[in-house]
């Protein structure tokens, strides 16, 4: 039996009612009831509703943000009640996406190896989503939204996203000042996922994967960096990759006025096919790797 505050914390990060309900394996409208009993004791409103997406009000947001932060702090307790009980051993597989994996996981592994020295991590880094059943993975970072599924999952953080391209390519192509604009300029993608997603900025405005163009898609943070400072287009992405080349005034925001909607990081696991819990060693292992996670949560560059 979910709380009616753990029902809003879904909601708003699943982005819907839809999702939320998929994901609890509750109905729409039971979901919805409970939201309005929610808001009627409270006395005020909490969501902005519409057919696709649903969002916090200002005041939503401020109770939300409360939650996460006294069920973080619930969360973090119970770890480190726990995290003495048996020492860190065995082996630990951590599935992450290749940059992503690179610039954050790596830091709190070593971390994580010099404290348990009985401990042996295997890092699996991918630009697709690892099986976690079927190929025996302990934890996974995953960013963007959950499917409906299995897996135990919690948020850790958000990754903002920017759309950014370099001084030359707007001094040649002209900055677009709003996201329709943007119909008039190359993407640099990193997927064909990518092409077939809209922009979604935070204020709700939208840019339509329809008008999109592109003439080049490259699964490589790297590699994508350098076709950006290169002047060959606009590229969406995470904030803290271009981090480096926004602090050296290479890379300028495109529309500054309304940035992208941030994607979600969370940590997740399995507890295999059939309800059985991992070995022992390995259970109790990904726990303090979802809250060294947490810490070292992106931000985006001033």
């Amino acid at each position: 039996m979910h709380s009616l505050q753990q029902l809003f914390l879904q909601i708003v990060e699943a982005g819907s009612f839809k999702q939320a309900a998929e994901q609890l394996h509750l109905e729409p409208s039971s979901l919805s009831r409970k939201m309005v009993a929610l808001e009627k004791r409270l006395k005020v409103k909490l969501l902005h509703r519409s057919t696709r997406h649903t969002r916090p009000t200002n005041l939503g947001q401020r109770y939300y943000e409360g939650l996460r932060q006294l069920l973080d702090e619930e969360i973090a307790l119970e770890e480190e009640l726990t995290s003495g009980v048996e020492l860190l051993r065995g082996t630990l597989r951590v599935s992450a996406p290749v940059d992503f994996g690179a610039e954050f996981v790596v830091p709190v592994v070593q971390e994580m190896l010099q404290r348990a020295p009985e401990l042996s991590v295997e890092l699996l880094f991918s630009s697709h989503f690892a099986n976690l059943v079927e190929d025996n993975i302990d934890v996974a970072v995953r960013i963007g939204s959950m499917p409906t599924s299995s897996l135990i999952a919690r948020p850790i953080g958000e990754v903002p996203r920017v759309l950014v391209a370099s001084d030359s390519y707007l001094k040649c192509h002209g900055a677009p000042e709003d996201p329709e604009d943007l119909s008039d300029h190359n993407f640099i993608l990193y997927s064909p996922v990518q092409a077939r997603s809209d922009v979604v900025f935070a204020d709700g405005r939208r840019f339509s994967h329809t008008k999109m163009r592109s003439n080049i898609t490259v699964n490589s943070v790297n590699a994508i960096r350098q076709l950006v400072r290169d002047g060959l287009g606009v590229h969406l992405g995470p904030a803290w990759v271009f981090r480096e080349a926004w602090a050296r005034a290479r890379f300028a925001a495109c529309c500054p006025p309304t940035p992208c909607r941030a994607s979600r990081c969370r940590p997740c696991t399995s507890s295999g096919p059939t309800g059985q819990e991992r070995p022992r060693s390995s259970s109790s292992s990904w726990r303090p790797i979802c809250t060294a996670i947490s810490a070292q949560r992106p931000e985006q560059p001033s």
